[in-house]
This record gives C-alpha cells, structure tokens and sequence, in this order.
C-alpha cells in the first residue's frame, strides 16, 4: 500500500463519518511530514453552513495544529475532487500537494476554476477512485 492509498483510506474513513451524520460523504485529512494534522468531514446539514466543506473543515484544524494559516509543505488528501471554494481555501493556504479519489464534472474546481490552487500547488487524483466513487453514488441513490 502506498502512503497516497494509507491517508486516502483515512479520509474514506471521515467520509464514513459525514455519510453516518447523512451528510454527503465527503472526508479530508491533511498530512506533514508523515502526520496527519487536520481532518475533516462535510458538516454542511448539521452546522446549516454550505461552507462547511471537509476540505474546510481539516484546513481549520490543520492551521489550529500548527498554530498559522499557510500550510506549506502539507499534502490534503480528499475524496472526491474539490469545489471551487475549497480550491480556493486550498490555494490561499499555499497547500503543496492535492490528491483526491474521484472526479466531480457537476461541481468540481477543474470545470468552474481551473487556476483557483496555488501555482505550485501538485495535483494527483484517482487514488481509491473506485471506493470514493462508491460512496457517492450509494448515498445519493438512497437520497433521490
């Protein structure tokens, strides 16, 4: 297992969370240097908040745990690709690396802000595609 598939699994694990509090299964965690420092899960029904994104929510706890808002030389890890407002969180973090499970065509950033993450900003995706996928596409099957 590659370290990309290890914290893909613990950000499946958070999606677990959201889809267990019937959010959208949505799960974030936030690594440096081999330590995950922030994680999140959508919280958007249960704070009424449409900006409580995960990717909002391990940013927050990422900058708390390493007392200050750039997150240089961390790498988030999420499951389904970012909207553009977290692109844009993501970016203004000065995030190093984005890996994200699967694709988003309805609302991900590569379709609304392709240039919203920071110029130096990695970029891979498709790790554990199919799980992350699988998440979506049973909770929106049980909520339509």
């Amino acid at each position: 297992m590659t370290d990309d598939e290890k914290y893909m699994h613990l950000a499946l694990a958070q999606a677990d969370l959201a889809y267990e509090a019937d959010e959208v299964p949505v799960g974030c965690v936030i690594v440096s240097q081999g330590q995950v420092i922030g994680r999140g899960h959508n919280l958007t029904e249960t704070l009424q908040d449409v900006t409580a994104h995960a990717e909002m929510q391990a940013i927050t706890a990422a900058a708390q745990t390493l007392g200050g808002k750039y997150l240089t030389q961390c790498t988030l890890y999420v499951t389904v690709e970012p909207c553009t407002m977290c692109a844009g969180a993501i970016g203004w973090a000065q995030i190093t690396r984005l890996v994200y499970g699967t694709d988003d065509p309805k609302r991900g950033y590569r379709t609304f802000a392709p240039k919203a993450l920071h110029p130096k900003c990695e970029v891979t995706s498709g790790i554990l595609q199919d799980e992350c996928r699988q998440r979506m596409q049973t909770f929106f099957e049980q909520h339509r």
